[in-house]
């Protein structure tokens, strides 16, 4: 069987249908089943099978084992990056999702994502985990092909955007868009869930894919006492958090790995594993001696591990495979094997790997690694082989030097020529795109009203609990498209609806069941400013008052949103960290319509 994909139109070449009870007509193979897990700031090293002395993963060890392991496989250096690239195939610059905050989350409209193909492939989809390319439309989950999502906001638990007063233990998510309460660990919500949905397609005959990105073991390293207790004393606190935190996805994979066994799903499914960047702890733990750690450029920022299990795939026994590979690849690798055609107008980074997983070549071939809030030429490493072209003038040979130590850019100076004429056809092609912002959409039935949060702020970084809740004087605008022209009710918050807190309020310490926050403190603001398009506004700030709203005629296109809290004496102290829009039943006459929006626009050409 093949399936074909014209654009995001599927044909199924099949020599009949489904009969009403789920047999087929006639005899055919059966797709592979797809799980795809993503842990989040686990590198290399955090796993005892690849050289970890302290931390004890039994499972993730035996499923080591059991699989194709590619051994020089990479990611970006960070969050997004990694999960756009992932889904989309291609390179951060490419699909838009170049950073974790700043505007620059969202993988832009129109770039097919690896649910989508699925999807019209025919199978099932669901996401449990962190999403993080996205909270608002077009861009979140059930708008790239996910038809199941179970997700936290932005990066994770404690950040801006996430629920307030999520703890780990005690949190609601949002379960296919809509607020759903759960009080067990997270990790534990997302697999659980993850089981009962896989449980569920089986007994529909359905085959599916699942996406499966664990906010863990992410910072903050709250874990309950028994995952962390073994390390006590070991380590540090804070790396004893960490390690209790992977102790408990270990378990988890063990559960999900035994379920799929006990269903006689296994043989017929793909298992992945991978991590979403290199270590977040650094120098504090065990990197299998590379050089760096998450955010960096170099080895230890972004080669991470990668497992592929189908026992009944026919890809031979479990083994190392040694060439370079990149997460960009997973995509066409995933559709080659379940023999979803991909359009030859797609455009892919990446390449399959299917080939080289049955014991065939990989083409030669130079990566590229480079992501960031502010994008600038030459802040990439550039990967071919074993070579390594860092910041366009540091060169390593990782066949002599795996630590890179030594800069031997001045003894292959050909080598270095070769690299960085890759990278300007490289970056040549992706700029100056890849410096666009990708708008938020409001007014659109999908998704009336809106919350933005300042994890969307253009060119600022505002996602972390410190930024708000210390009364940092951070500030900046949102990229907007409006696509129905009408009137807005546009409400400006400091804290978010759910706290129930005052704009000018303190808020009090977050005390979770294994971890806490600290204070937020108040603020004497006294008035709020809205610009948004043409629109410009104040109103006073009441000691009492949550909110404060605005009523908005807006016509349809582009435009930006800014704002502001002041002090009596007009002093800026921060901008409004949470913005809800909810378009009304009227409509404004399109008459004016907003100029053209400069991306790179800050909040100091607004107020």
């Amino acid at each position: 069987m093949r399936i074909a994909v014209q654009g995001f139109a599927f044909l199924f070449l099949v020599a009949g249908y489904e009969l009403a009870h789920g047999e087929p007509a006639v005899a055919r193979p059966l797709r592979p089943n797809i799980i795809l897990i993503l842990a989040d700031d686990q590198g290399y090293g955090d796993l005892s099978c690849l050289g970890n002395q302290i931390l004890k993963t039994p499972h993730l060890d035996r499923l080591h084992d059991q699989s194709i392991r590619l051994t020089d496989f990479h990611v970006a250096p960070m969050c997004s990056p990694t999960r756009g690239e992932l889904l989309t195939g291609r390179d951060a610059l490419s699909n838009g999702a170049t950073f974790v905050c700043m505007g620059r989350s969202n993988i832009r409209s129109g770039i097919p994502t690896l649910a989508d193909i699925f999807a019209s492939g025919g199978y099932k989809t669901a996401i449990f985990g962190k999403w993080h390319l996205g909270d608002n439309y077009p861009y979140r989950p059930q708008d790239r092909g996910f038809q199941e999502s179970l997700c936290h906001r932005a990066w994770g638990i404690t950040s801006i955007a996430d629920h307030f007063g999520n703890d780990y233990f005690n949190d609601q998510f949002l379960h296919n868009g809509q607020p759903r309460e759960f009080h067990k660990y997270c990790t534990d919500v997302w697999f659980d869930e993850a089981m009962k949905w896989i449980r569920d397609r089986q007994s529909a005959h359905e085959p599916f894919l699942v996406y499966l990105p664990t906010n863990a073991p992410h910072w903050p390293h709250w874990v309950a006492e028994n995952y962390r207790r073994p390390y006590a004393g070991r380590v540090t606190d804070e790396v004893a958090g960490f390690y209790g935190m992977i102790a408990n996805l270990d378990e988890n994979v063990g559960r999900l790995v035994s379920t799929l066994d006990e269903t006689g799903l296994a043989k017929n499914t793909i298992l992945v594993y991978m991590t979403d960047n290199g270590t977040s702890d650094g120098e504090q733990v065990f990197n299998a001696g590379m050089r760096g750690n998450k955010t960096s450029l170099y080895e230890g920022g972004h080669r991470v591990p990668c497992f592929i299990r189908w026992p009944g795939g026919n890809l031979g026994p479990p083994r190392d495979i040694d060439e370079t590979t990149q997460c960009q690849d997973i995509l066409p690798t995933l559709s080659d094997l379940a023999e979803i055609e991909l359009p030859n107008d797609l455009m892919l980074d990446g390449q399959s790997l299917a080939r080289l997983l049955r014991g065939g070549p990989l083409p030669d071939r130079m990566l590229v690694v480079q992501y960031g809030g502010q994008l600038r030429k030459e802040e990439a490493a550039v990967l071919w082989n074993k070579w390594r072209l860092v910041k366009g003038s540091e060169l390593y040979d990782l066949g002599a030097d795996p630590g890179q130590k030594a800069n031997i850019a001045a003894r292959h100076p050909d080598v270095v020529d070769k690299m960085r004429r890759h990278y300007d056809v490289w970056w040549a092609r992706l700029m100056p795109a890849a410096d666009e912002y990708c708008p938020i959409t409001i007014g659109s039935e999908r998704e009336n009203p809106t919350r933005l949060t300042a994890c969307d702020w253009a060119g600022v970084y505002c996602d972390n609990y410190f930024c708000y809740r210390l009364g940092e004087n951070l500030n900046g605008a949102w990229h907007m498209n409006v696509e129905q022209p009408g009137t807005y009710a546009v409400s400006l918050r400091r804290w978010p609806e759910e706290s129930g807190l005052a704009i000018a309020a303190a808020a009090p310490p977050l005390r979770g069941k294994y971890g806490s926050l600290p204070a937020g403190k108040a603020l004497p603001i006294a008035a709020a400013r809205l610009k948004f398009g043409l629109f410009e506004a104040e109103q006073p700030v009441g000691a009492q008052d949550q909110q404060v709203t605005f009523t908005v005629q807006l016509v349809a296109g582009p435009t930006l949103l800014s704002t502001g809290f002041f002090d009596t004496a007009g002093k800026s102290l921060c901008g409004a960290y949470y913005v809800n829009i909810n378009r009304l039943n009227v409509r404004a006459p399109a008459k004016e319509m907003p100029g053209k929006v400069d991306s790179q626009l800050h909040l100091k050409n607004h107020l």
